[in-house]
């Protein structure tokens, strides 16, 4: 197992890649729309120290966002009168509620709410005065400063978003469920045990403040061991280059079906997501209907990668894999599914396959995978020229993206469920979660090199350049207008890493046959959602090849409604697109790609 890379004292300032493409484009962590800006080493230095003291957040960023929606609101009259307006009426209804409930029984027999009330504050002990006063006047001040900060006429859509986002974070902070002494249900559970409720809150604390300074994962994950409870899916791995890990795994039938299945994991997360514990593995499930299945496993890049780039992730990453499946199966197209990250990616390779006429997959299957990035999530709050500027000189300094960098991001855009509600949980009420898998996966990230992260962020979420045909493989650019592969698109309505509707604008960049489904869930839960899974449905719908395309509500209208995991539904996709009745499994690697190792392999276990 490797240890954390060691940090240079200087990495050197370099705008090529590491691989030797014969075409490169300008490198688009320097270049700018103003060939005249140029970042010298002094100025890379300045930004690095200052993203170090604000956590990677571009102070000029934040103001000019600021400055943007306050120089609007102090020419707005009518909305800052409308402001006015809104606090006085939530005051009076304050003061009258609050003299109401003073009046009661106290029990909260008469206050039951009108509305389903807010998950925060559902617990019976907020109904009480005084705290059914405190909640309240915080949901007031929160919609109070939800109105001021939207709706405000000269405000780019972006610095709005960034000013709302800031301010939830600053509202959330001092909700009254965040402190002992204004949280009714802490109190009465700290009465009901005699203080020993706060005692094991303190003691998770420092166990929690312990393990970071120590650098050791969170408690519970000691539970999950990589290669045996999690990710323990029998294979081999039968290829390795500087990049990637090959996976074949060991078939549990009799007969296969003739096209193998690689799957392209996202680099930003271990890929194990698709291969968890035994009954909620999707790789396991694939086997045991009858594919032959490969996956990619990234290395955890450290500084000797700094300077890989996406055409290298392109070539070292899927061509490499596509060429090691070839050769193990020979004569055979291949079943492509590329998750997050990994799906833009597969996108893009498939896109210059067929630029290239080159025939070479069966279909392609992508999960959660964005092609367009007009309206990435909110992700996009991170990603502007300012914050890039800043973010792209730490990682010159470092030679990578640090793993907690983007889990710390991650939280913020979900404070309450991965912060607030937990810290309260095992802080105050000093009730410890359980680990889950997926809790154990999320914990286990990865870095990414600062030149290849540099590009993605600058090529697609900020210029978008695959959806605008400017996205260069090999020195020319790709569309997806040239794929005719089947498409088989997987979305989560809850997604807030890579929104439904953002996920769907596939259907107007390619005329292929694409049937796209749209599944309860988020990001991960949505996609880890195995048959026998309670309250799981899903929506989906077939477009045939050149047929008229349809919005979003009128898919969302017309696409009929499935009970159950979606996860059979693709095995049958699959077979349904197989070139004949099912054959022997193909043997474990080949003379060229002889097996080097049992699964999961080296770079699954890199710190």
């Amino acid at each position: 197992m490797s240890t954390e890379p060691k940090t240079p004292t200087t990495l050197p300032i370099t705008t090529s890649c590491a691989s030797d493409s014969a075409a490169r484009t300008p490198d688009p962590a320097t270049a700018t729309p103003n060939p005249a800006v140029r970042k010298t080493p002094l100025d890379i230095k300045m930004l690095a120290a200052l993203a170090k003291m604000t956590h990677s957040m571009s102070p000029m960023s934040l103001t000019l966002a600021g400055i943007d929606w306050a120089g609007h609101l102090a020419f707005a009259p009518g909305k800052r009168l409308e402001l006015f307006s809104l606090g006085l009426d939530q005051m009076r209804h304050l003061w009258e509620e609050s003299l109401s409930s003073m009046h009661s029984k106290g029990d909260g027999a008469n206050d039951a709410p009108k509305a389903k009330p807010d998950r925060r504050f559902a617990d019976p002990a907020w109904k009480t005065w005084p705290f059914n006063v405190t909640s309240k006047a915080f949901l007031h001040s929160e919609a109070w400063w939800n109105a001021a900060t939207t709706g405000l006429a000269g405000v780019s859509r972006h610095h709005e978003d960034v000013v709302g986002f800031m301010t939830r974070q600053l509202v959330d902070m001092s909700s009254p469920g965040n402190y002992p002494l204004t949280n009714p249900v802490v109190l009465q559970r700290a009465m009901e045990t005699g203080g020993a409720s706060l005692q094991r809150g303190m003691l998770n604390f420092l166990d929690d403040m312990g393990r970071t300074s120590q650098g050791l994962p969170p408690a519970g994950t000691e539970n999950f061991t990589v290669g045996q409870n999690i990710a323990a899916t029998p294979g081999k791995v039968v290829y390795r280059n500087r990049l990637i890990e090959l996976i074949q795994y060991s078939p549990t039938t009799d007969k296969v079906q003739p096209e193998p299945v690689l799957i392209v994991p996202a680099w930003i997360m271990k890929y194990y997501i698709l291969d968890l514990s035994q009954h909620n593995s999707l790789i396991k499930y694939l086997v045991d209907q009858g594919h032959t299945v490969f996956c990619i496993s990234w290395k955890n890049p450290g500084v000797d990668e700094a300077t890989l780039c996406m055409d290298d992730y392109l070539h070292l990453g899927v061509e490499a894999a596509l060429d090691a499946v070839n050769a193990i199966v020979p004569k055979q197209k291949v079943h492509a599914a590329g998750y997050c990250l990994g799906g833009t990616l597969l996108s893009i390779a498939n896109a210059a396959m067929a630029r290239d006429g080159q025939d070479r997959l069966a279909s392609m299957t992508l999960f959660t995978a964005q092609t367009d990035f007009t309206e990435p999530g909110q992700l996009a709050l991170f990603i502007d020229d300012s914050q890039l500027a800043m973010l792209e000189a730490q990682m010159r300094e470092v030679g990578y993206l640090q793993a907690g960098q983007m889990v710390g991001a991650f939280q913020l855009l979900n404070s309450y469920d991965m912060l607030w509600s937990r810290m309260v949980n095992e802080y105050l009420l000093g009730e410890r979660g359980s680990m889950i898998d997926l809790m154990a996966w999320n914990a286990d990230a990865t870095r990414m090199p600062a030149l290849m992260h540099a590009q993605y962020l600058r090529r697609l979420f900020l210029n978008n350049d695959l959806a605008g045909g400017r996205y260069p493989v090999r020195g020319k650019p790709v569309v997806m207008a040239d794929v005719r592969t089947p498409i088989f698109c997987v979305a989560t309505y809850t997604d807030h890493v890579a929104p439904w509707r953002s996920v769907y604008k596939l259907h107007y960049m390619t005329p292929a046959e694409l049937t796209f489904v749209l599944t309860k869930g988020g990001h991960n839960a949505g996609i880890v959602s195995e048959p026998g899974r309670k309250n799981r449905h899903y929506q989906i719908l077939k477009r045939k090849a050149g047929d008229q395309y349809l919005s979003h509500e009128d898919w969302l209208q017309a696409a009929p409604r499935e009970e159950g995991s979606w996860w059979p539904t693709w095995s049958n996709w699959l077979k349904e697109r197989s070139s004949g009745p099912a054959v022997k499994p193909p043997s474990m690697g080949s003379k060229d790609y002889p097996v080097l190792m049992d699964a999961p392999g080296e770079y699954v276990l890199e710190k």
